[in-house]
């Protein structure tokens, strides 16, 4: 399943998931049966196997026709081949990607993918990490037989007026073909038809065309009211529909002054969680149950909001984000960065690409109400603020109608505090350091008020304690899920009650597997981040109802 619904009417599309033979290069010499979507960790035989193999498998071509490959995610870097030919290289386990063939012969025909998930100078942002890198065809993949001009995506901009609604629709078309064709494009959306400009696109070419639409008697998207509708882009020639792609989208705007978020122009409180996409045995390649299943666990502990810490989430959890009126800070990957990192030469070419291929494949989604980059980096550093404003930058080019944010641990020392729109601050009052929880948090918000984020909307976005699931201490101590219980009641207490906070993301949702090397085994018990209200099979610690207390308020 590549999302919750069908993106194409027209355009055929068959999905590649189901069993690919896998041949890891690490001496063996055995080819495995491995699942797609999936983790190879998965096998026994690769628990902990970090490395490179191939993945393959036979499609069927139904028709002389060209074809266009996507992938959702390959854990992190992928090699594609189509009959032995080279046709796509990406990087980043958590951003899509596609390859697109013309000329294909009907029939059968080889598809190999080679996958790395090592750690090396090549890749700046997939580094040993508070999260676990896994390896394989982590997300869906589809392969679809497309003509020669075809839809490469749709974004669509609602604006509020004095009378309801107006969208503006922007079509970005590709020709792969040999020859110059002309375009004949519309869209139809809640009964409207838009209808867009003629254009010639030459050979190999691309244009983005627009149109704009009043909608007067839509129903608003909002956390209480998710209305979603369906937006089909259209391309003809002559009476012949040639390709299509459809989207779900929802009218809302959001916005952020004096000091609060706001959707549809009203005070929104973030009651969130921190998650990644890590669950036991199937690691992060999580199938939709369990997406729905957190969902359900985090709705029935009264949130409204998670953040997809620390990449792009699998679109299919936003399908589900947008059908339930969960609100959504997704941010690029990059988490705790030294300066030597975000100088390694592959670093900054890497987050532009994962912020481009995060904006253009998430934009239309309505749950989504903030961009963040940079978790926790190296703000605090000249270089470093060089670096963060490049990539504000790139995101207000790409999208000016969601604020940015970013989370900083570097307290009283952070120099970017004055880029984003909104300003974020993990805190572990009560965990890592003894400090009062309230007095901390002034002292933490007099600092920013002073230092560049007066008037800003100011969230907590992590905060939190570690508990091992099942051990139960009576004198509260480190590691007790009693313990956990404790901080988290206290800081909750604080943080919801506080007038200048918008909102609160609690570290964290569910306990996921971390690295060994690099020596976070050391700090982290199991060789998981045990910080989660649950764990890492979703079974509620005392911590649970806690929370629930607190944000069932």
């Amino acid at each position: 399943m590549i999302r919750l619904f069908d993106r194409h009417s027209v355009r055929s599309v068959k999905e590649l998931d189901g069993m690919w033979s896998f041949t890891p290069d690490n001496g063996s010499g055995k080819t495995y049966s491995l699942p797609v979507p999936g983790c190879w960790e998965q096998h026994p035989d690769l628990l902990t196997y970090r490395g490179t193999g191939t993945f393959a498998r036979t499609v069927r071509v139904t028709k002389d026709t060209a074809v266009r490959l996507v992938f959702k995610g390959v854990s992190h870097t992928a090699d594609v081949y189509f009959d032995g030919q080279k046709v796509a290289h990406h990087y980043n386990a958590f951003t899509p990607f596609t390859a697109e063939i013309p000329g294909v012969k009907a029939g059968e025909h080889e598809l190999t993918v080679k996958v790395d998930n090592r750690f090396s100078e090549a890749s700046a942002l997939h580094i040993p990490n508070d999260y676990y890198t896994y390896g394989g065809i982590t997300r869906p993949a589809a392969l679809e037989e497309i003509d020669d001009l075809f839809i490469e995506r749709v974004h669509f901009t609602p604006e509020q007026t004095g009378s309801g609604w107006k969208a503006t629709v922007e079509l970005t078309v590709r020709n792969i073909g040999a020859a110059a064709a002309e375009l004949d494009a519309q869209a139809e959306l809640a009964g409207i038809t838009l209808r867009f400009p003629h254009e010639t696109i030459p050979a190999g070419g691309e244009t983005i065309v627009c149109a704009e639409a009043d909608f007067p008697d839509v129903n608003a998207w909002s956390p209480d009211a998710p209305n979603l509708y369906f937006l089909r882009a259209i391309l003809r020639r002559g009476e012949t529909e040639t390709d299509d792609l459809i989207e779900r989208v929802g009218f809302r705007t959001v916005s952020w002054q004096g000091g609060r978020l706001c959707v549809n122009g009203n005070p929104v409180f973030l009651k969130g969680f921190n998650r990644h996409e890590d669950y036991a045995a199937v690691g992060c390649a999580v199938p939709v149950q369990l997406m729905a299943q957190d969902l359900d666990l985090m709705a029935d502990m009264g949130a409204n909001a998670v953040r997809t810490c620390h990449y792009p989430n699998d679109e299919r959890f936003l399908d589900l984000c947008d059908e339930r009126g969960f609100l959504v800070w997704e941010e690029n990957h990059a988490r705790g960065l030294k300066l030597h990192h975000m100088q390694n030469p592959n670093f900054e070419r890497q987050c532009e690409d994962c912020i481009r291929e995060m904006i253009e494949n998430h934009y239309n989604h309505p749950a989504i109400v903030i961009w963040g980059i940079l978790n926790e980096c190296a703000s605090d550093t000249p270089e470093g603020r060089v670096m963060y404003k490049k990539q504000f930058e790139q995101i207000k080019s790409l999208d000016t109608t969601r604020p940015t944010t970013t989370a900083t641990c570097q307290h009283f020392k952070d120099l970017c505090l004055d880029l984003p729109d909104v300003v974020s601050f993990n805190i572990y009052s009560g965990w890592y350091t003894d400090a009062p929880i309230a007095e901390a948090c002034e002292r933490e918000i007099e600092w920013i008020r002073r230092d560049g984020g007066a008037g800003k909307p100011l969230i907590v976005s992590e905060f939190g304690a570690a508990a091992v699931y099942g051990y139960r201490d009576p004198g509260h101590v480190k590691w007790s899920e009693e313990r956990q219980s404790d901080v988290l009641d206290e800081c909750l207490s604080v943080y919801m009650n506080h007038p200048e906070i918008t909102g609160t993301f609690i570290w964290m949702f569910a306990d996921c597997r971390v690295c060994e090397e690099n020596n976070w085994f050391s700090t982290r018990a199991r060789g998981h981040n045990n910080k989660g209200v649950v764990d890492e099979y979703r079974r509620p610690k005392i911590a649970y109802q806690t929370v629930k207390n607190h944000y069932k308020k």
